[in-house]
C-alpha cells in the first residue's frame, strides 16, 4: 500500500503531481494521503490543502487525512506555553516533528483498517518522502525499510530537484506553494522572520509570546533563532533589503 506523507509544500505536491503526471496512479495507486497538523501551520498551508484536495479529487487521488497528536489534546504552541519551553530544534533535537509529525501518522497507520491489516499480516507500507534529488545528504542516509515501512523518494528516481518540481506542479495547473513550516519554526532565517511580522502580524506576536515565556529557562540557546533572540531582532528590524542574501533554512519544505 502506498502512502504520502504530505506536507503541502513544493516537494511532496511535486511527488503527487508526478505521479498523475507519469500515470501512475492507474497501475501502482497512492492509496493514503496523510498531512499532520501541529496546529501551527501558517494561513497560506492551510488555504493550500483546500485547493491541493480539489486537485486530489479530479485525478483520482484520495482526500487528505489531517491526522494530530494523540494523548493530551493541544497544539505544539499551547505545548511550548505550558512547559516555558521552545520547540525542540531550538535545542538541536528533532522531538517536535517526530511528536507531532511522524507519530501520528504512524498510530494512524496502526489503527486505520486496511493499514492495519496489512501490518498484522506481516506486510508493509509503503511510505512516499519528498526529497529533491539534489538533496543528496539527506536521501543518501536515508533507511529504505524498517519493521512496519519500506520508503521511496520518488522525486530521487525521477531526478528532480527544485526546478523540476516547480515546473511539474505549474503543468498540473496548480498554484505554487508557500513555504510549509511552523510560524514559530528556530529553523527561520531573517527574511523569513520580516515576512512573518509583515504578512500575519498577529502570529509573530504569539511567536514572541513563545519566545518570552521561555526566556528564563534558556540555557544553550538565545531564543528562539537560536543564535539570536526575536524579540531583540525585532527591536532593530532591518529592511528586507539588508537581509536578502540569507538563505532559507526550514526544518520541511515537505
Amino acid at each position: 500500500m502506498n502512502i504520502v506523507a504530505y506536507g503541502a509544500g513544493t516537494d511532496s505536491t511535486a511527488v503527487l503531481c508526478g505521479w498523475a503526471e507519469k500515470k501512475m496512479q492507474d497501475s501502482n495507486p497512492i492509496e493514503l494521503i496523510l498531512f499532520a497538523d501541529t496546529g501551527g501551520e501558517r494561513p497560506h498551508t492551510y488555504e493550500y490543502l483546500a485547493v491541493m484536495s480539489n486537485w486530489l479529487r479530479r485525478n483520482g487521488f484520495p482526500d487528505i487525512t489531517v491526522v494530530k497528536k494523540g494523548g493530551k489534546q493541544e497544539t505544539l504552541e499551547e505545548n511550548c506555553l505550558r512547559m516555558s519551553m521552545l520547540p525542540s530544534l531550538a535545542y538541536g533535537r528533532k522531538g517536535c516533528s517526530h511528536k507531532y509529525k511522524i507519530e501520528p501518522q504512524e498510530k494512524f497507520c496502526r489503527n486505520y483498517p486496511p493499514t492495519k491489516a496489512l501490518l498484522k499480516s506481516g506486510g508493509k507500507i509503503n511510505k512516499l518522502i519528498g526529497y529533491e534529488w539534489a538533496e543528496k545528504r539527506r536521501w543518501a542516509k536515508a533507511k529504505l525499510e524498517d519493521d512496519h515501512y519500506t520508503y521511496q523518494f520518488p522525486l530521487v528516481e525521477w531526478e528532480w530537484s527544485r526546478p523540476e518540481c516547480l515546473e511539474a506542479i505549474q503543468r498540473a495547473g496548480l498554484p505554487l506553494p508557500r513555504k510549509s513550516a511552523c510560524f514559530f519554526c528556530p529553523a527561520s532565517k531573517k527574511p523569513e522572520i520580516i515576512s512573518l511580522k509583515e504578512d500575519y502580524p498577529d502570529l509573530f506576536q504569539r511567536a514572541l509570546a513563545i519566545e518570552a515565556k521561555a526566556m528564563p529557562n534558556l540555557k544553550s540557546v538565545k531564543g528562539l533563532g537560536r543564535s539570536f533572540n526575536w524579540e531583540e531582532f525585532n527591536a532593530g528590524l532591518p529592511t528586507e533589503e539588508e537581509v536578502l542574501g540569507e538563505g532559507c533554512l526550514w526544518c520541511s519544505d515537505d
